[in-house]
């Protein structure tokens, strides 16, 4: 009887997983069939709006030459690199604002500040600081998403439920073990989902982070492309992003059911 229902409830998650991608799938079919009515149909401009057969074209002469996965490897590796930066300090800094008030009191209205600056008015200043090479460009990416993530991280962290906290202290675990055993392992579904989210916002400030001293990377190329209204590339620049944005995200999600397989909401997903 246990497995029966147990194979029921796969079934219906199956059946509600295949509903949704069916879903999804349509969506992009819809907007692929609407940018067709408009470019082969002549109502808008080739210059404006690039027909799906121009911008397939011109991904596949960047493919042959080589200059399109060079762009993608280049981009790829400014924002995880960036990101990554900002994870390692956001992570534990967002985790002690969440048990420590004094610390947080100290950090937090510094952060409220600095996660309202403009990441494109940062960018003389990395120069001046940093200079033109690759550190600069991490830079960009760390500054347009450490903030956030450390508000993020200690939201999270604070959701955690207080009552498995004094029941290690009850048992007599100390700091370190409460973090190591309780915190981190509750906060960590929540904590995949905001590594998820600010990793999406990294890819959204690699085109200010190469729009100086680059020559390379997809970001670089729609700014060039920009100059001589070379909107096919700048469409196949942009469609690379967001395939690699989707591939990302499939990553992560499947991640979360890896490293957190004990949570529910999970398994509801």
């Amino acid at each position: 009887m246990k497995n029966s229902k147990i194979i029921k409830c796969q079934n219906k998650a199956a059946k509600r997983l295949r509903v949704e991608q069916s879903l999804s799938l349509c969506c992009f079919m819809l907007i692929i069939l609407a940018w067709c009515v408009l470019t082969f149909g002549g109502m808008v401009s080739e210059i404006f709006l690039p027909s799906p057969l121009q911008v397939i074209q011109r991904l596949i002469e960047m493919h042959l030459d080589g200059s399109l996965w060079l762009s993608c490897w280049e981009s790829t590796k400014r924002v995880m690199v960036g990101w990554i930066w900002s994870v390692v300090i956001a992570l534990p800094c967002g985790m002690l604002m969440a048990s420590s008030r004094k610390f947080s009191a100290f950090v937090q209205p510094i952060i409220e500040f600095a996660r309202y600056l403009p990441v494109v008015a940062l960018v003389p200043l990395t120069l001046l600081y940093m200079g033109i090479d690759e550190s600069q460009k991490y830079m960009i990416i760390f500054l347009g998403t450490f903030f956030q993530l450390v508000l993020m991280v200690c939201d999270t962290a604070s959701g955690v439920d207080k009552n498995m906290i004094n029941a290690a202290k009850t048992l007599g675990a100390g700091k370190f073990q409460i973090y190591k055993e309780v915190i981190f392992p509750a906060s960590l579904p929540g904590l995949m989902d905001d590594f998820r989210m600010t990793i999406g916002w990294a890819w959204t400030y690699l085109v200010v982070a190469e729009m100086v001293a680059a020559n390379n990377g997809l970001g670089y190329m729609i700014l060039r492309s920009q100059r001589y209204l070379a909107t096919d590339t700048i469409f196949a620049g942009l469609i690379m992003i967001g395939l690699i944005g989707l591939v990302t995200d499939w990553i992560f999600r499947s991640l979360s059911y890896l490293v957190a397989p004990w949570q529910e909401r999970l398994k509801g997903k």
